[in-house]
């Protein structure tokens, strides 16, 4: 594996293929009929109407005006235009935040390319080694390679030389990139609108009271421990019973039948006590209340009373809110067992993809095979296109599972679900870059990383289901809307694959710096098509102010330090061994500046400075000082099978100035005379 012929092949297939899906999703974009699959998101937001014109049906389904089609490639500039101020306002801090990982990526690695082919690449073609050795197989981008040069040569010094200078400039750039985004972080914080989670604690294992309800003793406990802060609570809800049907014009009196029913059921939930679950939402007066509340220990016991921020409200994950302290030990540590059987067995698929990159190995093993495989043109599309398509398939379950895993952990938020979802797949990014060729990840990169890209911003799925969708279930405006079905960044799928191609640019920047060019057009066509669908298609479930990053930075040095490791023992295996221990620091100081980085800026991720909390207390009252908090907070935190419905009644404690403990029944079990 590895010819020109084949990454040729590989190349012409690819290319062919992401310039047609970029020209129909230019061409798509501006018909009428496409406008809501293309820019669902500014239909969401009311600042975009239907762009079909009266009169003419035919005007109503395409584009007539043939000026657009010249310029139909202006959604390239018009993605890049906006600036990043305006973008976290339009999308958010968290989409803004991952585009970034894009632009690090063009940040790290245009610079090390230009510096790998001015100073490796001639090192390594100039060697003739592998010219030199009679009967040794080896492809042609081998001679741009480390394998290029003989055991025990001193052009291995230039490789480890180069090593320490891409690690410093990593450091540097991701050392910046840490900072900046930590600043964002911290203004967007101190700027955005008032949210229900910045007065809200999330309160779980809740430690049963013969005496009292969950409800009872959640008051009991903030109003006499965070009496001048205490605001009100709202218990967690099993919520099993289904959503609240849409009253459907034709079927009304079935509708409120059901209505009527579910009423019922949402009723006997509220009043039995089986159902409250041993947590619940605790809102402050102030947010500097609930601050203190969220980063200390509330009790002697490190297991009860367990707080945190709560995150929004549309972050926030039911099913899991309920599980008690031990019981989460026991679901991680058999979550833990699984992954590792599930590292194990996904070496399978990649055993089987290595043998399609290796068919003179098949032909060794399977002889019958020889006169086909042997045949070029069928040769250059195994192995220069089908290994990274194959590959590719093989991924396409595993988020699936590991989301299902992390679901089982216990996480009691979405954005929390995603982050280690995406830290899962760490083994499975190392698993696939270690076994594999340079020659490989090139037809790979271009598969998944151009071809992938470029179908992504043509929307083919979601084209024709909106289509059907609009000819047969589309009655209203509301199922328009529902038919657009915008989608979101999946962050738990996403960041892993850019993981890889972080991994990969950084192991085979020092041993095939050829590979680099591929993953830097990777970086620049997916940053312009994700800002595009940031800006114009994708709707966010949940904001988590950039909560990602600190993962982020960890995996990149994870990935920095495998690299470092990897050229440790390829140079250990060439008789190079006094030029190998220079290498030794280089995994050391990765770790230290890990550390130095994680000391820092990763408190901003974790905690709010309480004298941020007080500056915002301070300026909400001065902007709004008539704003009745209680009313503000009254259902933010509330199951959605009881949204939107009168039978629930949100438990508030009413504020009690002079006398801020609150009457429960232990007290007036406490005070009641001997033998009562």
């Amino acid at each position: 594996m590895g010819s020109l012929t084949d990454i040729g092949v590989s190349a012409g297939l690819n290319i062919l293929s992401a310039v047609g899906f970029l020209l129909a999703f230019a061409v798509l974009r501006i018909q009428p009929i496409n406008d809501r699959v293309y820019f669902p998101k500014w239909y969401l937001k009311g600042t975009r109407s239907s762009p079909r014109q009266l009169g003419n049906v035919f005007l109503k389904f395409v584009n007539a005006d043939f000026s657009t089609y010249i310029r139909f490639l202006n959604w390239m500039p018009a993605a890049l235009k906006m600036p990043e101020p305006e973008l976290i306002e339009h999308a958010g801090l968290d989409s803004a935040v991952y585009v970034r990982i894009y632009l690090l990526g063009l940040k790290i690695f245009v610079p090390i390319a230009l510096l790998a082919f001015a100073v490796l690449v001639p090192v390594n073609w100039t060697s003739g080694t592998l010219e030199n050795e009679k009967g040794l197989s080896y492809d042609q981008i081998d001679k741009l390679s480390i394998s290029n040069l003989g055991k025990g040569s001193k052009r291995f010094w230039a490789h480890i030389a180069m090593s320490y200078v891409f690690t410093f400039w990593t450091f540097f750039v991701l050392y910046h990139e840490y900072k900046v985004v930590t600043t964002m972080r911290l203004r967007f914080l101190a700027n955005q609108n008032r949210r229900p989670d910045q007065y809200t604690v999330l309160v779980r294992n809740v430690p049963p009271d013969p005496d009292e309800s969950v409800s009872e003793h959640v008051e009991h406990f903030f109003a006499v421990n965070h009496r001048d802060h205490y605001l009100s609570h709202q218990t967690g809800l099993w919520g099993l019973w289904g959503q609240r049907v849409d009253a459907i014009e034709y079927y009304q009196k079935e509708i409120e039948d059901l209505c009527k029913q579910e009423d019922e059921e949402r009723q006997k939930v509220v009043n039995d006590p089986n159902y409250i679950m041993p947590a619940a939402f605790v809102s402050f007066k102030t947010q500097w209340g609930a601050a203190v509340c969220a980063q200390t220990q509330q009790t002697s016991n490190p297991t009860v009373w367990l707080t945190e921020w709560a995150p929004e409200p549309r972050d926030v994950f039911w099913a899991n809110l309920a599980i008690p302290f031990v019981e989460l030990s026991v679901r991680r540590l058999i979550v833990a067992v699984a992954f590792f059987f599930l590292t194990f067995f996904f070496m399978i698929p990649i055993a089987i993809v290595q043998s399609l990159a290796n068919l003179d190995d098949i032909v060794k093993v399977l002889p019958f095979l020889k006169p086909i495989i042997e045949r070029n043109s069928l040769k250059s599309v195994i192995q220069g296109f089908l290994p990274g398509i194959i590959l590719k398939i093989f991924l396409i379950l595993l988020p699936t599972i590991l989301m299902a895993m992390s679901k089982i952990e216990g996480h009691t938020s979405l954005s929390g679900l995603d982050r280690k979802t995406a830290t899962k797949r760490i083994p499975e990014v190392v698993g696939e870059s270690i076994p594999m060729k340079a020659a490989f990840f090139m037809t790979y990169i271009m598969v998944d990383g151009w071809s992938g890209i470029a179908a992504e911003v043509l929307r083919l799925k979601a084209l024709v289901i909106f289509h059907i969708k609009n000819a047969f279930l589309v009655r209203t405006e509301h199922d328009r809307e529902q038919a657009m079905d915008p989608g979101s960044l999946d962050f738990y799928n996403c960041e892993p694959r850019l993981q890889l191609y972080f991994l990969l640019g950084l192991v085979y920047a020092v041993v095939t710096p050829m590979l680099l060019p591929f993953i830097i057009v990777f970086f620049s066509l997916a940053y312009l098509v994700f800002r595009h669908q940031i800006i114009n298609v994708y709707t966010q479930h949940y904001e988590s102010g950039a909560q990602f990053w600190p993962d982020v930075h960890m995996r990149l040095i994870i990935a920095l330090i495998v690299s470092q490791i990897l050229l440790l023992g390829l140079l250990s295996t060439q008789e190079a061994e006094k030029s190998t221990v220079a290498l030794l620091p280089l995994p050391v100081l990765s770790i230290w500046f890990h550390y130095v980085c994680k000391g820092r800026f990763e408190p901003a991720f974790v905690k709010f400075p309480l004298q941020d909390a007080m500056v915002k207390d301070t300026l909400e009252r001065a902007h709004d000082p008539t704003l009745n908090l209680r009313e503000y907070l009254k259902g933010a935190y509330v199951h959605p099978v009881f949204q939107k419905n009168d039978i629930y009644k949100v438990i508030a404690v009413d504020e009690e100035e002079k006398n801020p403990m609150v009457v429960t029944k232990r007290q007036s079990r406490m005070n009641a005379p001997a033998g009562s």
